[in-house]
Order: structure tokens, then sequence, then C-alpha cells
């Protein structure tokens, strides 16, 4: 009688856990959102626009050789891939998630609040590195000239003036999204580690295309799951 009554325990267990949830796949709420990691915006119930949450990740820790090193910034995922040439292998360093202009597509004039994407085998360039840390915008919201651009800004070679990496000095509840003039937002933490481990004057930027998906190396190179940045 005893092993009779063990047996119903055990059985009475694991149909509880099931029951639950715990034994087996989880079904989606209703409302929930079934959001692939490399497509940042999708729609909300209301019809707007979200972007999936995203986090800063180091996947190499040991120093680099930033001459090797450059970014390509991808308007698909809103993100900044930090790779580097290790041992002849082109190597995922780091990613951090970006804020784009307001409106997509190539740029084409100053003040179209569209971030330039460079030509294919024609990478920007960093030309400028400055100390951006009492540097104030006036955004036009009611808010005044207020800091905006972390420590950093990191003045781009494109065929537009005014093109930058920065900062997302008190507008970091925008990232990732579509916020900016046309220059890329990071966090100013991620500003800050971007800047004191792989950013140099000549680093090569790839600025890709709204739909543009993964290069050729892109692929191999983004296998691993990566550190976060604390």
């Amino acid at each position: 009688m005893r092993m009779i009554n063990q047996l119903f325990m055990i059985l009475f267990t694991v149909m509880a856990i099931v029951s639950c949830g715990g034994g087996g796949k989880k079904e989606a709420m209703p409302n929930q959102q079934v959001v692939n990691d490399s497509e940042a915006e999708f729609i909300n119930d209301d019809g707007g626009f979200n972007y999936r949450p995203d986090t800063s990740k180091v996947y190499y820790n040991k120093p680099i050789d930033k001459t090797k090193a450059f970014i390509v910034i991808s308007k698909k995922e809103l993100r900044l891939y930090v790779y580097a040439d290790i041992n002849g292998d082109t190597t995922l360093i780091a990613h951090y998630p970006v804020c784009l202009s307001r409106n997509k597509g190539q740029k084409e004039k100053r003040g179209d609040m569209k971030t330039p994407e460079s030509a294919p085998g024609a990478p920007f360039k960093i030309k400028q590195i400055q100390d951006a840390s009492t540097w104030t915008h006036d955004f036009g919201d009611g808010r005044g000239a207020i800091l905006s651009y972390g420590h950093w800004f990191m003045r781009l070679e494109t065929p537009f003036s005014g093109i930058g990496i920065h900062g997302s000095t008190n507008n970091e509840d925008k990232m990732p999204g579509r916020d900016s003039e046309g220059c890329i937002r990071l966090r100013d933490k991620d500003l800050d580690h971007f800047h004191d481990n792989y950013a140099i004057v000549e680093m090569p930027v790839i600025i890709k295309g709204e739909k543009q998906g993964n290069l050729p190396f892109e692929d191999k190179a983004q296998k691993g799951k990566g550190q976060l940045i604390r």
C-alpha cells in the first residue's frame, strides 16, 4: 500500500508540473509579440511601432589592434557592431543598441532627418573625436538647450556635414529607436566603452540600408553568446 501511495504522489506531482507549464512548451499570451532578433522594429496592438529591448554585449575581452577594427551599423537591427581582424579571422568584438534617424532611407540633403548609408566597398570613416561633454542641443520640444551628446562626438567623413556617433544624454528612453536628426546615438555608458576600447580616427564605418541583412562575413562572425557590458 505504501508503494502504491508513493507512485500516486509521484504521478500527481508530474501532472501538476505539466499543467503549470513547467514541463512543456509555454504558449504565448494573446497579446504577446513574437519578435525576431534580426528585426528591431515591430508593430504593436495599437498599430504604432515598438522596438525590441536590446543590451550591449562584449564577445572578445582581450586587447585588440584598433587599426584592424571597424564597425557596421545595421538600420534593420538598430545595432552598432564592432569587428576586428584577430589572427586573420574577422571576429565580432562587441555590439551596442543605437538610435538612428527619425526618417528612413538614404540621406539626400541636410535637414531631411535621415542617417546616411555607405556605398558598397566605400565605408565612411571616423575623422575626428571631440569632447562633447558640455555640448547642448535644442530639440524644439520645450526642454530648451540641454546636454545631449554624452562625453564624445565622433565626427564621420560622409557627403554630409554634422553626422557623427555620440551619446544620448537626456534621451536614453529612445534607445533603441528612431529619433535622431541623422546621427547615430549610443547610450552614454556604451559610448564611453566604445571610445575607451575600440574607437580611433580613421576607423572604417559601414552603415547598411534599411532592409539590408548580414554582410557575407557576418553570419560566421556573429556566432557566440557574448557577455553583458556592466
